[in-house]
């Protein structure tokens, strides 16, 4: 497997929290990368990519990510495969749940990356969100406050299917 980054703010508390699950279950092999330092010339190093971005407010990306989305709209991602995961609150803001994974997928998917890591809304409990595609989420949603018990279970299983698309 080629290198395969996972990108993230380290200022996070939940999503940072998942991506120590993550790194945790693909063995330690993943080059951590703070997205909030992050540079053109750095993404583009890359051709494998895991992406946590949570939801803000109503259904809005993190500024950070806000801030590099417009670099992302200039680039051609053809060849490079994305998986995503992000924190969202389905009780709390169910009609936006993980919004972000879904902003950040259509960017992706419209500069040619490919999507990977879909996982079903089975057992999720929400009015809508931007993340869904027919039955599957469009990346890994968690939630922290209504669901703790079911993060790291589904990051292992996530893990486990990332493994075989990512070959």
């Amino acid at each position: 497997m080629k290198k395969l980054a996972l990108l993230y703010s380290f200022n996070t508390q939940k999503t940072s929290r998942a991506a120590k699950i993550i790194q945790e279950e693909f063995g330690g092999v993943l080059e951590e990368v703070n997205v909030e330092d992050i540079t053109v010339k750095k993404f583009m190093a890359f051709e494998k990519y895991i992406l946590g971005v949570p939801t803000w407010f109503d259904g809005e990306l993190p500024n950070y990510w806000d801030e590099f989305l417009p670099d992302i709209e200039e680039l051609d991602l053809k060849g490079k495969t994305f998986a995503l995961y992000g924190a969202g609150d389905q009780k709390g803001y169910p009609e936006n749940y993980v919004d972000a994974i879904g902003l950040l997928a259509n960017v992706i998917e419209e500069r040619g990356g490919k999507l990977v890591g879909f996982v079903s809304t089975d057992g999720y409990e929400f009015e809508s969100s931007k993340a869904v595609r027919g039955n599957n989420f469009c990346g890994l949603a968690l939630d922290f406050e209504n669901q703790a018990r079911l993060v790291k279970p589904r990051i292992a299983k996530w893990v486990e299917q990332l493994k075989k698309e990512f070959k």
